[in-house]
């Protein structure tokens, strides 16, 4: 079983025809409105890609926060552990530019108010594989991270924002180039450069940082093993789900027992897949849509 702590936001959409540079106001024709948060992304993303999915959270005693709260719940993922609190339900502006590109502001609201003491001892027991995110307080992030791992469990990090981490407390790490040297900035590595930030991080804390390439594919640098990957080749329509389904499809691999080669392969594959509809959460794909599209990609190669 998989569990989640981690954002709930509902997103507010705006087709742009490029995104704005700095003073700049660019005119779109509306908005949609959709779900969306990284830690209510990957949940669904987990469960649709076959896991056993419980998730932690905060919501606002809004109508946003309903709603949200009605579509993880329909996605029969375990919300019962998802807290109404005072703040304002998160909410997110993402303008996405024709190219595919995004642009996205979260106002953070009640995702602010989750705390690890939300997940008690026989939760974290149960669950196999902890995926957390860094939409909501990190201090709470780590305390979690910390009592996972001294009980055992997987410990998935998708550092994004990107800011400080304990590496320590994790097992696999996942980052975009960019997400890689603000880690390494945060945590005071010498090391900018992706692969050499992957590398310390192997030597140092055993950790497997996992790095997603966009349409280039993803690399994993661990202890034992270095893997590459390529992606699916699509015309992308809207990136801004694409991390999310690399992070929750990944997740739920493991979770399945894959190894992390083929962890790395459906993840990839639910990650283009995710960039072929607008949106993050009604984009990402299910476990058939992957499965069908697997033999597109080929096998991640160790380098």
């Amino acid at each position: 079983m998989i569990l989640v702590f981690g954002s709930l936001n509902m997103d507010l959409i705006v087709p742009v025809p490029t995104l704005p540079g700095p003073g700049e106001t660019v005119l779109s024709p509306g908005h949609v409105k959709a779900p969306g948060g990284k830690g209510a992304n990957q949940a669904v993303a987990a469960v649709r890609a076959g896991a056993e999915v419980v998730m932690v959270g905060c919501v606002g005693r809004d109508g946003y926060g309903d709603e949200l709260l009605e579509i993880v719940s329909a996605e029969g993922i375990d919300t019962s552990l998802i807290d109404h609190v005072e703040a304002p339900t998160g909410i997110a502006v993402v303008a996405v530019a024709d190219d595919g590109e995004n642009q996205i502001f979260v106002a953070s609201g009640a995702n602010m108010t989750s705390s690890h003491e939300m997940v008690d001892d026989e939760l974290l027991a149960d669950c196999s594989t902890l995926l957390l995110q860094m939409e909501t307080p990190l201090r709470e992030v780590f305390m979690l991270t910390g009592r996972a791992k001294q009980q055992g469990k997987r410990v998935i990090l998708n550092a994004a924002p990107a800011g400080p981490i304990m590496p320590e407390t994790l097992d696999i790490l996942i980052v975009n180039e960019g997400e890689a040297s603000a880690v390494a900035i945060e945590i005071g590595l010498e090391e900018r450069a992706t692969a050499d930030v992957a590398t310390r991080l192997a030597q140092s804390h055993g950790l497997t940082t996992i790095v997603t390439l966009g349409v280039e594919g993803a690399i994993a640098i661990g202890p034992e093993a270095r893997w590459s990957i390529g992606s699916l080749a699509i015309r992308p329509i809207d990136t801004v789900g694409a991390g999310d389904a690399f992070c929750g499809t990944l997740a739920a691999a493991l979770d399945n027992g894959l190894d992390l080669p083929d962890a790395l392969r459906c993840g990839v594959v639910a990650g283009s897949l995710a960039c072929l509809e607008h949106g993050a959460m009604p984009a990402l794909p299910d476990a058939a849509a992957v499965d069908a599209r697997l033999s597109e990609v080929a096998p991640a190669k160790r380098v």
